[in-house]
């Protein structure tokens, strides 16, 4: 073989005859590759990305409106009003109803951007800042289109410069450390 040793030569193998871990035969092996690639193909899709981010949405908006309310609940007692002070089942139904509100909304313009920049992304064959700013410019005008013309202007001119600062915060290159 040309002066070369047989055993520094990876091994080649035909697709569909490599070998297996241990434990596995071939039939589990290919379901689990065919499982594999499905898994992938889905979380590519922008159906997929859209509905994690609103659920991830719901998510952060449930936590924020949890946070919110034990600061509420702080605040009527420290006025000493006793009229001011809640009972406890009102206290969390209204903290319930905060964290529904919440937690809708934010799961609303997390599943709308998702979905946005992921078809833009797939239009652009690219994924680049660019894609950021134009979902966050469209983003930010379907959300604020109720208001008219000039306060969706603002709103896509808004959410685009956030969604820029935000990504070019994400990639960020990380400093050497040598």
């Amino acid at each position: 073989m040309n002066g070369f040793p047989a055993n520094v030569l990876p091994p080649i193998h035909r697709p569909g005859q490599e070998p297996l871990p241990p434990g596995y035969d071939r039939d589990q092996y290919d379901q689990n590759k065919r499982v594999e690639k499905y898994m992938n193909q889905a979380m590519e899709s922008c159906v997929a990305k859209s509905a994690l981010s609103g659920v991830a949405g719901v998510g952060f908006g449930v936590f924020l409106a949890l946070m919110s309310g034990t600061f509420s609940a702080e605040t009527s007692y420290m006025t000493g009003n006793p009229g001011a002070v809640q009972k406890t089942s009102v206290y969390f139904k209204e903290l319930g109803q905060n964290m529904w509100r919440s937690g809708r909304n934010l799961g609303k313009v997390g599943a709308l951007y998702a979905g946005v920049e992921c078809a833009i992304e797939g239009y652009r064959a690219k994924n680049d800042i660019t894609n950021a700013v134009a979902a966050g410019f469209v983003t930010g005008g379907i959300l604020a289109r109720a208001s008219g013309p000039r306060a969706a202007l603002a709103g896509g001119m808004g959410f685009a410069a956030f969604s820029a600062a935000i990504d070019l915060f994400l990639r960020r290159e990380t400093a050497d450390e040598d």
